[in-house]
């Protein structure tokens, strides 16, 4: 059970996010990518909760929330797709059906 949560300051840590769900359920674990180049927080997160019913009432209270002064963007986070050699699977892969 995952919860993407996006529109996050730059200034969030892992443990302000993780305070702030732990007030609806138990929080798994925390993920705050960042920027390869400057090790910045990139503005986005996910959020693994212990049950579905966690995830939905964090989802139902936190989405449009404002905290941190931004609104915060929450929902059910969505599985990664498969991106395939190249960047990308578009179905039509020229390179390697000639080679």
């Amino acid at each position: 059970m995952s919860v993407y949560v996006g529109n996050l300051s730059y200034d969030v840590t892992e443990e302000s996010l993780n305070a702030v769900f732990a007030e609806y359920g138990s929080v798994k674990r925390v993920q705050l990518p960042t920027d390869r180049e400057t090790g910045r927080v990139r503005g986005f997160g996910f959020v693994e909760m212990g049950t579905d019913a966690e995830e939905t009432a964090a989802i139902d209270a936190l989405d449009g929330a404002e905290w941190m002064g931004r609104d915060l963007k929450v929902n059910k986070a969505k599985p990664k797709e498969d991106r395939g050699s190249f960047g990308g699977n578009r179905g039509n892969n020229n390179f390697r059906n000639r080679y």
